[in-house]
């Protein structure tokens, strides 16, 4: 969520400046000293580079303005550095026009180039570092504005999953406000109930809010703006999120017909092209983990059957897209006859919601605890996602009893397939509450795409050989 100029700080512009000067050094440096790329036996001075120096230092700037790589300076990484791609590109092909107008002979053009390079690269790290050391310091807590919505409908739940699922973006929702009784006086997850709209004075000065997100239907449209007036007098930003017949702006495609915007409306699900990608992804990496895996299955399933009787796989029936059961497939961790203790074991559970987790388990084995704690115990359900039952990334599959206690909006987890592992396992794990966990499931399910896919692997594996909330 971009702040917009206005909140860029003085020292952006000049580290900028910084890295323009260093650019071009570097580039200099490359062309003279490393003699890359060299077609001609002239040699210039450093110095004799000093008006091009002063120009990129005066003019690349500008071009920055001009293409807002300041007014989207916390945007997404990939368009910050479309912009800045777009104005050192102009800047470079502004310096070449100068050659080629007063043709001076010592001056090497590929020099210029290779300062455009080297200063979009260097600048576009420095954006990359940037926004990195603020997700780490955001993602503790560090620099975090503390909202309040107003709303708890599907518009509100979809702004509260966006802040769960990526909290580099800055926000903390310290609760909402909602005239439903049903709503406003029940939390979300982690998200406190505040009562009625009437409430939202009160809360803002209880909680020390920073900032007010209207989620309500626009034919409350008086009311919004009466709330406006309140954050106003209390000098607390407001910001309106438009909804569109209380739809999720995710479930909105809009299309151009010559001029004239086409609205059409999705439901909350991965489309069937997709889905065919995501299958045939997951054929590949199934095929591959099982191939290079099969000494450390090999390995697991000896030490399970040295450990403990009973069988080393552990079958379990689970429900996957749409609602379809299938048996998934787990290496055993547990003593032979677990299931029929979970009932004994119940006053122990540590989870909230259908969930049912005890952190030290005493139905684990020895070499079950060590398979729980690095989730190796996941690896056969390789064999469901090449069967087509399971995918490599996507909502955990919960057992039938689970889902029958599922409420209304928990269903929405439904619409696209289980994974071995997904963005609520590398969100926290364990330690999320059950409604964070569907917060978090919906949103894959509503932003999915093969890098968020990617960006979940990776993260599993740190988080999977850590133990890190594994139990």
């Amino acid at each position: 969520m971009s702040r917009g100029t206005r909140n860029m700080p003085w020292w952006v512009v000049a580290v900028d400046l910084g890295v323009i000067g260093i650019g071009f050094v570097v580039g200099y440096w490359m062309r003279y000293d490393l003699r890359w790329f060299l077609d001609i036996a002239y040699d210039a001075p450093l110095t004799a580079y000093l008006p091009f120096l002063a120009l990129y230092l005066v003019l690349l700037p500008l071009l920055f303005v001009l293409d807002g790589v300041y007014r989207y300076w916390r945007g997404s990484w990939l368009e910050q550095v479309s912009r800045i791609l777009n104005a050192t590109i102009k800047m470079t092909v502004l310096v070449l026009a100068v050659t080629f107008v007063f043709r001076p002979l010592f001056y090497s053009r590929v020099m210029l180039i290779e300062v455009g390079v080297v200063i979009a690269i260097a600048t576009a790290a420095v954006r990359a570092i940037d926004l990195a050391v603020i997700a780490r310091l955001r993602s503790r807590g560090i620099g975090v504005r503390k909202a309040i919505i107003v709303g708890a409908g599907e518009v509100g739940r979809t702004v509260m999953r966006t802040i769960v699922a990526q909290p580099e973006l800055g926000y903390r929702v310290i609760g909402f406000v909602d005239d439903n009784p049903e709503k406003g006086r029940t939390d979300i997850g982690p998200f406190k109930a505040l009562g009625p709209l009437d409430n939202l004075s009160e809360a803002i000065d209880q909680e020390q809010a920073d900032e007010v997100i209207v989620t309500l239907p626009w034919m409350y449209h008086r009311k919004i703006m009466g709330i406006v007036r309140e954050c106003q007098r209390r000098h607390v930003e407001a910001r309106i999120v438009p909804d569109l017949f209380q739809m999720s702006l995710t479930q909105v495609d809009v299309e151009d017909l010559g001029g004239v915007p086409l609205i059409g409306i999705h439901g909350v699900s991965i489309s069937q092209g997709k889905l065919l990608f995501k299958r045939a992804t997951d054929i590949a990496g199934s095929m591959l983990g099982l191939t290079l895996g099969f000494p450390l299955l090999g390995l697991i399933a000896l030490a399970i059957r040295l450990d403990s009787s009973g069988p080393v796989i552990f079958r379990q029936t689970r429900v996957g897209l749409e609602g379809r059961t299938f048996e998934m497939f787990k290496f055993r961790s547990m003593r032979t006859g677990a299931e029929g203790e979970k009932e004994v074991l119940a006053g122990l559970n540590e989870a909230d919601g259908p969930l049912f987790k005890i952190r030290d388990d005493p139905r684990l084995t020895r070499v079950g605890r060590f398979l729980r704690r690095t989730s190796m115990d996941e690896l056969p359900q390789l064999i469901n996602v090449l069967r087509g039952e399971m995918s490599l990334v996507g909502p955990r599959p919960n057992v039938p009893d689970e889902v029958a206690q599922y409420q209304e909006w928990h269903k929405k987890r439904l619409k696209a397939p289980p994974g071995m592992t997904g963005l609520w396992q590398v969100s926290g794990r364990s330690r999320l509450s059950f409604d964070e966990m569907v917060l978090l499931d919906i949103y894959y399910i509503e932003n999915w795409s093969p890098w968020l896919d990617v960006k979940i692997l990776l993260r599993t594996i740190p988080k999977a050989l850590c133990g890190e909330g594994a139990y």
